[in-house]
């Protein structure tokens, strides 16, 4: 009965917005166009989606304990202040027809209780890009446009020299061609969780590294102040989420949110016998 309650009262909000009798004043471009942006500029990106939202209003995260510092911190990032630092955000506040309906649902479901969150945050002079850039897949009712846009997001590090900073499970780009454009491959791994306590060592790590290297990171909520912390400090940092397991689902057309047999294996021996002794050669760093 909750439940039921909770269904028709998303809905209502929801359908209020979309007879204009409410009004959002939050702006996100679409995924089509953040990709873009992304391939023709030099810009940072920093993503947020619903677990940044719920860290926001003070809840922890399976990966991540919260407190006031990195709640308020990402407070300030979701404020949009630097100009060559894109910030995304769900392109959920308007029409949501063209996800499938489970998904059209949850969003529901989370304007209802963090769209509040998102107005007292989100710079309204600011046009949003669209988190869906690294969730471009699996929530799509029609998933046609997937074949352009996963052609157009490996053209984002063509012929760069990549450094990926993640968890130790994460292996972004392994087993897959993702990374496959890049023209080189690097990697710091960080902490599978709570990656935030250990920001300053993994900084550290990727400040040995010169300014012409992109970077691509997947470290959760630490992510978006590792992307804040080395654009000011003058790289180009790009923060993927889970990118790489929306490109496997997409790759083998799943259905269903199938888990992927890499985030199983860790250390040196298990990865060898995996079939991925290039990634192990590619770490230059561990912060575990």
């Amino acid at each position: 009965m909750k439940q039921l309650i909770k269904d028709v009262l998303a809905q209502t909000d929801y359908m209020l917005y979309m007879k204009k009798i409410k009004k959002s004043k939050i702006q996100v471009h679409t995924v089509g166009e953040t990709i873009q942006e992304l391939i023709c500029t030099e810009k940072s990106m920093v993503r947020f989606g619903d677990g940044e939202i719920t860290v926001i209003a003070g809840k922890n995260l399976k990966l991540q304990k919260v407190d006031s510092e990195i709640s308020d911190g990402l407070k300030r990032i979701l404020s949009y202040e630097h100009e060559g630092m894109i910030v995304t955000v769900p392109e959920i506040f308007s029409d949501m027809s063209m996800y499938r309906r489970e998904s059209r649902q949850f969003w529901k479901e989370h304007l209802l209780i963090y769209r509040n969150i998102y107005n007292r945050y989100c710079n309204k002079d600011r046009v949003y890009y669209s988190t869906s850039f690294s969730r471009f897949y699996y929530a799509l009712e029609d998933k046609s446009i997937c074949d352009l846009w996963a052609n157009q997001i490996r053209e984002i590090w063509k012929d760069r020299d990549v450094v990926v900073v993640e968890g130790e499970r994460t292996h972004n780009g392994v087993g897959n061609n993702l990374l496959d454009s890049a023209r080189s491959i690097e990697r710091i791994i960080g902490p599978a969780s709570n990656a935030y306590e250990r920001i300053e060592e993994i900084l550290d790590c990727c400040r040995k590294y010169s300014k012409d290297r992109l970077f691509l990171v997947s470290l959760g909520v630490a992510a978006k102040f590792i992307v804040e912390r080395l654009f000011l400090n003058g790289y180009r940092v790009l923060d993927i989420g889970n990118l790489d397991v929306e490109y496997e689902w997409y790759l083998h057309k799943e259905k269903g949110k199938a888990p992927l047999a890499k985030h199983d294996i860790t250390g040196k021996e298990a990865n060898r016998k995996a079939g991925y002794g290039e990634y192990w050669e590619q770490i230059k760093y561990q912060i575990i």
